[in-house]
């Protein structure tokens, strides 16, 4: 099955594991690798509401039927009234809505998560602006790898793309895990090539996994 909730996404082993794999990357570069996963991006409101009408006109309409009072005086006070109680379960059940929002709404949204994300955790504050956020948000299943000025001066842009395409396949196929550390040996060795460690490097960000 997978997981869907931040705070297990990883078990504690294999936190452990992916905090000593960055350590290990990071010793053989200037690069710094944070890794960071959150429940969801977004609360996809719209798609929240838009699917409560939809579930309250459906729940409505089966009950009109079987009660044979097929008629607008009583189908739409139903619809208001089983309103509430839908948004409930779409709330209760958030993946109802991600099909609503639509693939490019869900796109926008992890990327736009992933910048804020990088802002907010002073990613950016690295001597050399040679952070790179691997950022994982559970709900959609998507991954975006985000690189500070430093990084995209000399790394293109484009083979973070292919490492996110990459983990989000892993996640996917339930194998959250080995795609992480496939995707963090592989960045090791990129910023290995264009970013080798200096005579004062020090460790400028958290090792840790992120929430």
């Amino acid at each position: 099955m997978i997981r869907n909730n931040a705070g297990n996404f990883f078990s504690e082993t294999e936190k452990e594991k992916i905090s000593t794999l960055v350590k290990d990357a990071e010793r053989e570069t200037s690069g710094e690798i944070a890794v960071m996963v959150v429940d969801s991006s977004d609360s996809y409101r719209e798609a929240e509401f838009l699917g409560a009408v939809l579930l309250s006109a459906l729940i409505a309409l089966i009950l009109a039927v079987a009660l044979h009072q097929v008629t607008i005086w009583s189908y739409v006070p139903a619809v208001i009234i089983f309103w509430l109680p839908a948004l409930y379960i779409m709330r209760l059940i958030p993946h109802f809505k991600l099909t609503l929002a639509g693939k490019k709404r869900l796109e926008e949204a992890v990327r736009e998560r992933a910048i804020r994300a990088f802002f907010e955790k002073k990613l950016y504050r690295t001597r050399e602006e040679t952070g790179v956020l691997i950022f994982i948000s559970t709900l959609e299943h998507k991954v975006w790898i985000l690189g500070d000025r430093g990084i995209n001066e000399r790394v293109n842009p484009q083979l973070w793309q292919e490492l996110s395409r990459e983990l989000a396949g892993k996640i996917r196929a339930n194998q959250s895990f080995e795609g992480m550390c496939s995707v963090i040996v592989t960045m090791g060795r990129v910023l290995k090539e264009h970013f080798p460690p200096a005579a004062d490097d020090i460790n400028e960000l958290p090792d840790e996994v992120i929430y």
